[in-house]
């Protein structure tokens, strides 16, 4: 297991759609080290893309801050459905480290993936753990928080990053 370095925008490799794992079990090794990177850099999910691994896998440990760590791994996730109830709340980074933007996300998510065995997982997530979730498919889908801002908000956290 390794820490790996966590690419930052406008790195290319976090504006591409991240490819289809084609073996579960090949994701295994990247998804240690992924946790590995998650954990070191005090972030609660990281996608294969913010190391530079265009591959759909994302890990998270939600809660791992305020208690005893429980990490996941997400292998080709889709979100089968969201809740219409949105909220819009901060969002921080890692691959745009020192800001924090406003985000509206839906509240709730059926999730779909497979896990690091290629077993298919199908669960509810609420709260920050939909939160979470829906950041991290973003990066598989070359989306960054960034994009998700109105133009006038996007250039004034532009300019705050770039400071």
């Amino acid at each position: 297991m390794a820490v790996l370095a966590v690419r930052v925008w406008p790195d290319p490799v976090l504006s591409r759609v991240a490819e289809p794992v084609t073996e579960s079990a090949a994701a295994r090794g990247l998804a240690a080290d992924m946790l590995d990177t998650m954990y070191h850099a005090q972030g609660r999910g990281l996608a294969a893309p913010q190391v530079g691994v265009s591959l759909r896998v994302f890990v998270m440990d939600a809660t791992w801050k305020e208690g005893t760590p429980a990490p996941q791994v997400f292998v080709n996730p889709v979100i089968v459905s969201r809740s219409d109830v949105m909220a819009t709340g901060p969002e921080g980074c890692l691959s745009i480290p020192g800001i924090t933007t406003a985000i509206a996300r839906a509240t709730a998510i059926r999730l779909r993936w497979t896990d690091l065995d290629g077993i298919g997982q199908e669960a509810d997530l609420t709260g920050f753990d939909a939160i979470c979730a829906q950041h991290e498919i973003d990066h598989l889908d070359g989306i960054v928080t960034l994009d998700r801002l109105s133009p006038e908000a996007r250039a004034k956290a532009e300019a705050e990053y770039l400071a």
